[in-house]
């Protein structure tokens, strides 16, 4: 396992299992929302974002997490290994608003100077608002993932689907066994 990318609906802890694997394997960690996230909320186009993602990509070695689809192939082509964060809605649900609120109290930025607004957590536009988003995409995401893991196109990889935090960590402490 050298080159792993890490998916799963906003909220599952995509970022943080990334990061902990990224660490146990000694290789960097790449998120794609840090990729495509600018100051002040603006974002890069997507020939941007192909090209960065690319970028890391090309390394012998990473763990990257994100779930851009306009980016699947560049990042998933190389991957060896496909791990994805299948966990059930009430529980994304839970993570993803303690998260919001925590983030949002403690000002904590997230990429090149943004932060998570309560604000945002009231708005009905699910672009807006972090929370809104994960309820309405979690069973497009899924949907979508389980596709890909059907699809011949990646049966050469290794795919994982992790479906609690328990399984997540044996998964780590699996990995932490044979790093």
């Amino acid at each position: 396992m050298r080159r792993v990318v890490v998916i799963g609906t906003s909220g599952s802890g995509k970022t943080t299992l990334a990061m902990r694997l990224a660490s146990v394997l000694g290789v960097p960690h790449f998120e794609m929302d840090s990729l495509y996230h600018r100051p002040n909320w603006t974002h890069v186009d997507d020939e941007e974002l192909a090209r960065q993602v690319a970028s890391a990509a090309a390394r012998p070695g990473w763990v990257m997490d994100g779930n851009y689809s306009r980016v699947r192939g560049i990042a998933w082509a190389p991957a060896d290994t496909i791990v994805w964060l299948d966990y059930p809605k009430w529980l994304v649900m839970v993570r993803v608003v303690r998260r919001s609120v925590h983030r949002a109290a403690t000002k904590r930025e997230l990429w090149h100077g943004n932060t998570e607004r309560f604000r945002n957590l009231i708005k009905l536009d699910r672009d807006e608002n972090i929370v809104l988003w994960a309820w309405t995409t979690h069973g497009q995401t899924r949907a979508r993932y389980e596709e890909a893991f059907a699809a011949d196109e990646w049966s050469s990889k290794s795919l994982i689907r992790l479906r609690s935090p328990r399984e997540a960590r044996r998964f780590l402490d699996d990995a932490v066994g044979s790093g």
